[in-house]
């Protein structure tokens, strides 16, 4: 209990600071671990683990004693011998090495997580749809999915998550000092399974518990509807593998509806990123070109300071429209890449709330038998060189929706921007 207390104390005082510290897909990971001299682990599965032990020539300053001294203490003293399982161990040590990092987002993927960090971009699978981060050092929802379990019980973007309870897996847990992979595996489940999100609103003090019933996840990427019958409502609901083909069906729709000589013959498009959590960076500058003549979309400014740029790739079909963005605590990552070239190139503006702010860019490595790393590499900014890790985009009209009301009040301003736009 005196835990539990810690943790709300904790996360009511995060939840009074308003910028959020990181955003990611969920994630887990890793494979095999040399380390020195040559022993036959004892096999776990029907698989049988080796390990080198002979320490390469410019790893000899480091001292791994301690850590064989430990594993030989564990295998020889721990009361469950079911539990001394060695891929695990090999598994955990790695994960340790790059949690030692003190980066959420550097982290080793063993072979059943790195392909649910695959189904992700790819769209499909099972859980409750939420993308997961951080507000601090606390667990928060960046983004419920459209459509999904998660949103339709009442989770909503930037709510801390405390705690969480499956019984039907024996879970019943704190998140203090839970990483992503761990959250993702007791959070996630068969469809028509139930689990139990003890969460704090954002803005609020109060702890909620919140029951979901699990779900098949299928993520679109873009969503077109009409308003005002030529005004384009563009939602991109993220940057993975489906975007492009979606993206491209979207735009044929608008120009085939918009295009008249050299005029775009319509009010215009509110291209819509709230909630969006990002994806691929390559997504987000083929689709800023998508409205952007020419010129640098992003910087990456790599470990040794070397900075490189990332510019307009093609032609894109929308370069007249008339267009406004909006953007939420849920906007991050590739999101906030497209939303402040829009801003910085074409002085677009930005309708919302102060987006999630995060300002790194994570590079995957596959592994040994399907295990991977995703490992912070750079930093990217905006073609002012603008960096928005924490800080976030600003948005130009600053509105909250209401949540006592059935109006989308910032999805009405970008509408009524829009129109002033045009007279």
């Amino acid at each position: 209990m005196a835990r539990r207390d810690q943790l709300v104390k904790l996360s009511l005082k995060i939840v009074r600071k308003t910028v959020l510290s990181l955003a990611f897909l969920l994630l887990v990971g890793g494979s095999g671990f040399w380390l020195g001299r040559t022993v036959q682990l004892p096999s776990t599965s029907s698989v049988n683990w080796r390990v080198d032990r002979a320490q390469p020539a410019a790893k000899n300053h480091l001292d791994l004693s301690m850590f064989w001294d430990v594993w030989d203490r564990l295998e020889q003293s721990y009361f469950d011998r079911q539990a001394v399982d060695a891929q695990k161990m090999i598994w955990g040590a790695i994960q340790g090495m790059t949690a030692a990092l003190d980066d959420p987002y550097t982290v080793f993927l063993p072979p059943k997580d790195n392909q649910r960090a695959q189904e992700d971009l790819n769209g499909f699978f099972e859980g409750v749809g939420i993308e997961l981060g951080y507000r601090d050092e606390i667990l928060a929802v960046i983004a419920p999915l459209e459509g999904m379990p998660a949103k339709a019980a009442g989770i909503r973007a930037g709510d801390l998550i405390v705690h969480v309870k499956d019984e039907a897996k024996n879970v019943d847990v704190d998140t203090l000092s839970m990483s992503l992979p761990q959250a993702v595996e007791i959070i996630r489940g068969p469809k028509g399974t139930p689990v139990t999100l003890s969460i704090i609103h954002s803005g609020e003090q109060e702890v909620v518990e919140i029951a979901i019933v699990r779900g098949t996840i299928i993520v679109s990427s873009v969503q077109l509807d009409w308003v005002e019958g030529d005004i384009a409502h563009l939602q991109l609901f993220r940057f993975g593998e489906r975007t492009p083909e979606e993206w491209d069906q979207a735009v044929t729709e608008i120009t085939d509806k918009c295009s008249g000589g050299q005029r775009f013959n319509c009010s215009g498009i509110i291209l819509d990123l709230r909630n969006n959590p990002g994806g691929y960076l390559e997504a987000a500058v083929n689709l800023a070109s998508e409205f952007i003549a020419q010129g640098v979309v992003v910087k990456q400014e790599n470990a040794g300071g070397s900075v490189e740029t990332y510019s307009v790739t093609r032609r894109g079909k929308l370069l007249e429209a008339p267009i406004v963005v909006l953007i939420n605590k849920g906007s991050a990552s590739s999101s906030e890449i497209l939303a402040g070239a829009l801003k910085v190139r074409r002085q677009i503006e930005l309708i919302g709330e102060t987006s999630f702010g995060k300002g790194t860019i994570q590079e995957a490595q596959e592994l040994g038998g399907g295990a991977g790393l995703h490992v912070t590499t750079a930093r990217w900014l905006l073609p002012d060189d603008t960096w928005v890790n924490e800080a976030g985009l600003e948005p130009d009209y600053q509105v909250e929706d209401d949540r006592e009301t059935e109006a989308d009040e910032q999805f009405l301003k970008a509408i009524e921007v829009l129109n002033e736009n045009n007279n």
